[in-house]
């Protein structure tokens, strides 16, 4: 499985889901690589199909795209249980990856 966090470097909420992505891959054991892409271009963005940061791929995909966000450097929004949130929930991650592998 190939884990992929892509952001901006002022993003503020990165950082946080990278501390969630590695707490989901630590439940099973694995020491499983999180690459870092840093997405600083606008070419960047359209040549990633970045909808925003931070944008997590498994395997080339994205769990919690909405392809009616745009393309861009932008901040991302996750529609939560808790409401609009900076990154998915610790459980969404969960769910997602084991949904995706």
């Amino acid at each position: 499985m190939r884990v992929q966090l892509l952001y901006f470097d002022d993003c503020p909420n990165y950082e946080a889901t990278i501390t969630l992505l590695r707490e989901v891959l630590s439940t099973d054991g694995s020491s499983q690589e999180i690459e870092l892409v840093n997405v600083d271009t606008p070419e960047a963005a359209e040549r990633w199909q970045f909808r925003g940061s931070p944008t997590i791929l498994i395997d080339g995909q994205d769990p919690f795209l909405d392809m009616d966000a745009p393309v861009g450097l932008s901040c991302r929004i996750y529609l939560t249980p808790d409401g609009l949130a900076g990154s998915p929930t610790l459980a969404e991650l969960r769910s997602a990856i084991e949904g995706l592998t």
